[in-house]
């Protein structure tokens, strides 16, 4: 027993370095789901050199994360540092796509296999709102593009059948990305209709000006 306070001491000295370590990495965490946020907004408003500058700033923060737990995995796969790296996926991904770039990777990503699954169906919805966003100005074909990436995104995912522990939840995601897939499809087909019907009135309308 002559060593229990010396092991006392030192147990003690790596618990308040460990609880320093996830009192930062919440911090981080926040600030880098905040970035991620306001990048995605400034997607919608078609700013994207404000919305590359946020990503830029979470990326950093993405590092600090990985470098500042490396000694802490059971903290880099808490639910508050992967919910951050899955917002980080989600915002990349909708940058990338809604600007027409290809779809970037989890290795590119440097997140692992669960946070980017839950980022890219997040992304679904992000899709859907830039859809019913450029609709109101009749960019169709751009929303149909916009469409096929949301139906790529559910085709991957429901194959994607394993247990949520290893996922993260993906089954529920799944199927949310399903109905946003459909409704925005029934949202684009009403918008199709439209935009048919109008321009069958102005070819009759035509006709009767030169009869």
């Amino acid at each position: 027993m002559d060593q229990l306070d010396e092991i006392g001491e030192r147990v003690r000295q790596q618990l308040e370095d460990k609880n320093a370590a996830r009192d930062l990495a919440l911090q981080h965490s926040r600030t880098l789901i905040r970035h991620c946020a306001t990048a995605i907004r400034a997607v919608h408003r078609d700013d994207r050199p404000q919305a590359e500058q946020e990503l830029n700033q979470a990326k950093d923060l993405r590092d600090r994360l990985r470098s500042d737990l490396e000694a802490y995995p059971d903290l880099y796969h808490a639910g508050y540092t992967q919910d951050a790296l899955k917002e980080y996926a989600e915002a990349r991904i909708v940058y990338a796509l809604v600007g027409g770039e290809a779809l970037p990777a989890p290795e590119a990503l440097q997140v692992e296999v669960a946070p980017y699954l839950g980022g890219l169906g997040e992304a679904a919805g992000e899709l859907r709102r830039r859809v019913l966003d450029i609709l109101r100005h009749g960019e169709l074909e751009e929303a149909e593009r916009l469409l096929g990436a949301m139906d790529d995104i559910y085709g991957l995912l429901v194959t994607l059948d394993f247990p949520d522990a290893l996922t993260g939840g993906l089954r529920r995601v799944t199927d949310m990305v399903r109905g946003v897939t459909e409704r925005t499809r029934g949202d684009l087909t009403t918008s199709v209709q439209q935009r048919q019907l109008q321009e069958a009135l102005q070819g009759v309308e035509k006709k009767l000006d030169r009869s």
